[in-house]
């Protein structure tokens, strides 16, 4: 099998224990039956890496938006409030 890119190896522990299980049985394998494996196994733990990456990507966003919603209500009933105090005043 060819070597695995670099960050295939450098990443390993970023993967999920089932596709690290699945990478040390395939690096067992006789090198005929690696060669036909690697490439799908490569598309597997790429796809792996980049619905790791897009998860996180989504985790942030929802917290920066559930920050954004924090902030914004704060705003609406400071704004609610001097409103209520500026027709306290005009009465």
């Amino acid at each position: 099998m060819p070597e695995p890119p670099s960050n295939v190896l450098a990443r390993r522990e970023d993967l999920p224990p089932d596709i690290t299980d699945l990478l040390k049985a395939v690096e067992q394998l006789p090198p005929e039956h690696r060669q036909t494996i690697a490439p799908a196994l490569g598309r597997v733990v790429e796809n792996t890496q980049r619905r790791r990456r897009i998860l996180t990507t989504i985790q942030e966003a929802i917290s920066q938006l559930r920050l954004d919603m924090k902030y914004l209500m704060f705003d609406l009933e400071a704004t609610r409030r001097e409103r209520d105090a500026l027709r306290d005043r005009t009465k």
